[in-house]
């Protein structure tokens, strides 16, 4: 059975920093593309980044120049270190791989 846990959330105040983790179980995640996505307070689920298994990187316009996908392919884990962060990245962040399932994901608060 393929798990998707995601950690690392937290409440930070405008223009702080958080690392989340994307740890993958029952499936080597080396030869997948992984997406972050956020869903914002009564918004749908939003793209955020993408990194293919090439380490190719994509970013939605809100947060290019901000956010940083990474991946360890040892440790089946993929990342997103959010710098600057503003009130409007507040949202429930998830992780996924096309075709995978959709954990609980981590709750993202930036408010002073």
């Amino acid at each position: 059975q393929v798990q998707l846990i995601e950690s690392g959330g937290g409440l930070v105040q405008p223009g702080g920093s958080l690392r989340l983790s994307c740890a993958a179980s029952g499936r080597a995640i080396s030869r997948s593309d992984m997406s972050w996505y956020r869903q914002s307070p009564g918004k749908g689920r939003d793209f955020v980044a993408l990194i293919r298994w090439s380490g190719d990187t994509y970013y939605s316009d809100s947060v290019k120049g901000r956010f940083a996908i990474s991946r360890d392919n040892a440790k089946n884990t993929v990342y997103l270190q959010m710098n600057s962060l503003k009130p409007e990245d507040t949202g429930i962040y998830s992780c996924n791989f096309p075709g995978g399932p959709w954990g609980q994901g981590t709750q993202v608060t930036v408010s002073s």
